[in-house]
């Protein structure tokens, strides 16, 4: 964005439109979209727009830019480590259900052979 609008202000001076360093710094926060509004207040605020250097500005706003996308990262971070716990837990879960169904179907057979062994030698 930085490089557009400095294009933008080139091009200008070289039509006799000059802009001074503070009304190029209110037209930077002016069109800064709408999640950016706290960090522009807060800029306001703290700051005498008047004498802020350009670059100044230009350093803070690329360092909050830095540390929305880290938070970024982070919360995408833990919501897949979530989505892995819960699958290993279902995993687990699931594989316990198997257990116990090998093991009825364990005992069945032995069962079925048992009675067809009473059967054969004629027990009741």
């Amino acid at each position: 964005m930085f490089s557009r609008f400095t294009n933008i202000i080139n091009a200008l001076q070289a039509l006799d439109k000059t802009y001074s360093n503070s009304e190029m710094v209110r037209k930077i926060l002016r069109c800064l979209p709408r999640s950016w509004t706290p960090k522009v207040t807060a800029i306001e605020e703290a700051k005498n727009l008047n004498v802020l250097p350009l670059e100044d500005l230009l350093g803070s706003l690329m360092t909050h830019e830095l540390s929305m996308q880290k938070e970024d990262d982070d919360e995408e971070k833990e919501k897949k480590k979530k989505k892995i716990v819960a699958l290993k837990l279902f995993l687990i879960e699931y594989s316990e259900d198997d257990d116990e169904n090998e093991e009825l179907a364990l005992i069945t057979r032995k069962f079925k052979k048992f009675l067809a062994s009473k059967k054969k030698f004629g027990g009741k």
